[in-house]
């Protein structure tokens, strides 16, 4: 019997704006999680500061991906950057609930918006509003 070989693919862009988008579909776990993180942290280690993780064709994650997801928010702040998720499957939505990590975490039910909040200027008065609950998991229960 061979062994199951997980869904995963990761493909990078840059927007318009000036984020850097990483875009993943499939599953984020112990066996897709190295190839995730080194990505991440490449890009942030070349510069990228305004990233966008598109998790639209996310089915799964684990404590293993969340830990990559933290890692690069904790990279991208420590160079004054901003990290943002785009996130609208109830499944997953609902783990960053119940991690409490949708708090941490800016998430957002479209890629418009995460690039919009990532690319604002923190010192602009006008930029959008940061994320709410309503507005940031697409009305996840």
């Amino acid at each position: 019997m061979s062994p199951v070989i997980p869904h995963f693919e990761l493909a990078e862009e840059s927007s318009d704006g000036g984020a850097h988008v990483i875009r993943v579909r499939g599953e984020i776990h112990v066996s897709t999680a190295p190839e995730f993180a080194s990505r991440l942290s490449t890009a942030i280690d070349s510069g990228k500061t305004a990233v966008v993780l598109d998790m639209a064709g996310v089915e799964f994650i684990d404590s293993t991906g969340l830990s990559v997801l933290l890692n690069g928010l904790r990279l991208v702040t420590q160079l004054q950057g901003r990290m943002a998720i785009v996130c609208a499957n109830p499944t997953v939505l609902r783990l960053f609930q119940i991690t409490s990590l949708d708090t941490t975490f800016d998430i957002f039910c479209n890629r418009a918006q995460a690039i919009a909040h990532v690319t604002q200027d923190p010192t602009d008065p006008e930029g959008p509003d940061p994320p709410t609950a309503e507005g940031s998991s697409a009305g996840a229960p």
